[in-house]
């Protein structure tokens, strides 16, 4: 086991499954320029791949744009349409990671996204939230990431602008994810 692994409480080496019930993706972005709206996705799925050193993990996952949520059905088509995602066109937001570093005290975790089928370098803040066996006889982990992007980025450039001149959407975006993954069974 190496320093860093030696560090981290009940780290192990494997493959995980994002399990989706006790995962959340979500996003932020500044609406009129008062206030904030949240919205979620409901359906994604991913796998994580821990080394022997954190620095030799790995992950993909892959988010449904259909299933967004933003407590609004009606902004919710809005998004799914041409003016911001065009699902019909791009079902899916992938990202692949590229890599693993600690960052003083904390890590990030670097990589793709691919949206609208434009594929930018978006590293994420990552908290490893603990490692551990749950109720089921199986074995956990959790991180919390957090990265911002420029919508614009990815193509998704539906602009209009309030009579004082801010815009109804800004093009700054926060993304958070809280994942909770399953060791495979074969891996235990």
């Amino acid at each position: 086991m190496s320093t860093s692994t030696a560090q981290i409480p009940g780290y192990k080496a494997g493959t995980w499954t994002i399990d989706p019930v006790h995962s959340d993706v979500s996003f932020t972005v500044r609406h009129m320029v008062v206030s904030k709206v949240r919205g979620f996705f409901r359906k994604f799925e991913g796998t994580l791949v821990t080394g022997e050193s954190p620095e030799q993990s790995s992950v993909t996952a892959t988010i449904y744009l259909d299933s967004i949520d933003t407590n609004q059905e009606q902004r919710d088509a809005h998004i799914r349409s041409a003016d911001f995602f065009e699902v019909d066109t791009y079902p899916t937001m992938t990202y692949q990671s590229t890599g693993v570093r600690a960052d003083g005290g904390d890590w990030v975790l670097d990589g793709e996204l691919t949206l609208k089928g434009i594929t930018k370098q978006v590293p994420l803040k990552l908290e490893l939230n603990g490692f551990g066996p749950d109720a089921y006889g199986g074995y956990r982990a959790g991180f919390s990431a957090k990265a911002e992007i420029d919508r614009k980025d990815f193509n998704v450039n539906f602009h209009a602008t309030l009579e004082t001149g801010g815009l109804v959407v800004s093009d700054k975006v926060t993304i958070a994810l809280e994942i909770e993954a399953i060791l495979d069974k074969a891996e235990g």
